[in-house]
């Protein structure tokens, strides 16, 4: 994303190329490559090679999936601190009824509207996608993974 464009919900979503389009292209074929010889040359070595290639590839998505759970952990105490922040007193227990799904979605709305938001979040149970879309004003999250 160029710094010109203004994050929003069409284009907040993260790619890194080297790891979801190349990476993953190469664990793909090789992972066809490796079917496809194991089922042409029916060998120990041949199996064994298809279950690398297949331990590889579910590595590959442990490998994404660990940093992203973490983050998720962060954003979720980062959320709940900013609620206790700007939120009225008597306000502050309903915070920890916020599922982390509502408070990952509330991390791109700005401080002037986070508080209703969460508060609609809650009355309506809505779930992150449905949170971004009601979001107004956009605050950028540039520092996820």
């Amino acid at each position: 994303m160029s710094n010109k464009d203004p994050q929003n919900l069409k284009n907040h979503a993260r790619f890194d190329p080297w790891f979801h389009f190349v990476l993953f292209g190469v664990l793909v074929l090789n992972l066809i490559f490796a079917i496809a010889y194991a089922v042409t040359y029916t060998r120990i070595h041949t199996a064994w090679y298809l279950v690398l290639s297949v331990a590889i590839f579910v590595g590959f998505f442990k490998l994404r999936l660990y940093p992203m759970k973490v983050q998720d952990r962060v954003i979720r105490i980062e959320e709940r601190l900013r609620l206790q922040a700007l939120a009225p007193q008597e306000w502050h227990a309903q915070i920890y009824k916020l599922n982390e799904d509502q408070l990952i979605g509330l991390r791109f709305a700005a401080d002037s509207e986070v508080v209703e938001l969460a508060k609609h979040a809650l009355e309506h149970n809505l779930n992150r996608k449905q949170i971004k879309e009601r979001i107004r004003d956009w605050r950028a999250d540039e520092f996820r993974v």
